[in-house]
């Protein structure tokens, strides 16, 4: 038998400019994503068998422990792009990121089992391997693997990485869940899109780590399309600005919202709803 645990971080987008639907059907993005310090827990055990299997167990009742899964089909591919044969792969998850929340929960997820079958398996796949699995995946999977702070492009595979900065970070979630299948949906109905452009604005904001500056450049074009439609979120952001923070953001598809603060911040108006106080970190998937 051998067994690891690793820790998968949530990410929150600190810009998400989208340019347009691609040929493939996923959306030309410039994002700079930030890891943070929330984290879900991964127990990968591997056993002999006489063929392979693949079994997801967790603490959550809300996410599928199929084939469905994301952790499923990350181990499947890393299982047969390394050609691996008769073992019986155990994947626990214990959930502490919200599910369908825009923290890449589940992308970081599959990072995760990449990463640890990988160290399980003694490196049996290059870091170019495991980025092409990663980047089969989803558009956040790549940046899971690696963390940090990162100016992501194209669909959000391809990492350019920054310095990270140091801010306090406050995130609340309404408990609805928005699929980025839905949220993208919405964005390419609207007849008027967002044409903001912050991503190199926060980069300097981020080169320069001035947590105001940083907040000032918070921007996600995907807001026009989801925060009418949820007005729940925007009352969130509102609540958030009157707690003290010095700007608020959707992550990604939604539906948690965030906020950068630089000192006290009064938490009374948020009683029965999901709140978590991170920090950004300069690391992703690890032991």
């Amino acid at each position: 038998m051998q067994k690891i645990k690793v820790k998968t971080p949530a990410k929150i987008n600190l810009t998400l400019d989208i340019k347009g639907k691609r040929a493939d059907g996923f959306h030309e993005i410039s994002s700079i994503m930030q890891a943070i310090s929330l984290f879900d827990y991964l127990t990968i055990e591997v056993n002999n068998s006489t063929e392979n299997q693949i079994i997801l167990s967790g603490n959550s009742a809300q996410i599928p422990y199929d084939k469905t899964n994301l952790a499923y089909k990350a181990c499947q591919l890393f299982l047969d792009e390394a050609k691996i044969q008769n073992k019986e792969i155990l994947i626990n998850i214990e959930k502490n990121i919200p599910i369908a929340a825009g923290l890449a929960g589940g992308s970081s997820n599959a990072a995760g089992v990449l990463w640890g079958l990988n160290k399980i398996f003694d490196n049996i796949l290059s870091k170019e391997k495991i980025d092409n699995l990663a980047s089969k995946l989803g558009s956040d999977v790549n940046f899971c693997l690696y963390g940090g702070t990162q100016s992501a492009t194209s669909k959000g595979e391809i990492l350019q990485k920054l310095s990270t900065p140091n801010f306090k970070i406050i995130l609340v979630n309404p408990n609805i869940h928005i699929s980025a299948k839905e949220a993208y949906q919405r964005h390419s109905e609207l007849e008027t899109k967002p044409q903001n452009n912050n991503s190199k604005k926060m980069i300097e904001a981020i080169n320069n780590n001035n947590p105001s500056n940083i907040a000032k450049c918070l921007s996600n074009n995907l807001e026009s399309s989801i925060l009418p439609n949820y007005s729940k979120i925007q009352e969130l952001k509102i609540l958030l600005k009157q707690a003290g923070c010095i700007n608020t953001l959707m992550s990604g598809s939604g539906s948690t919202v965030f906020g950068i603060y630089e000192n006290n911040i009064n938490l009374e108006k948020f009683d029965k709803i999901w709140i978590y106080n991170a920090q950004t970190i300069d690391y992703g998937v690890s032991q």
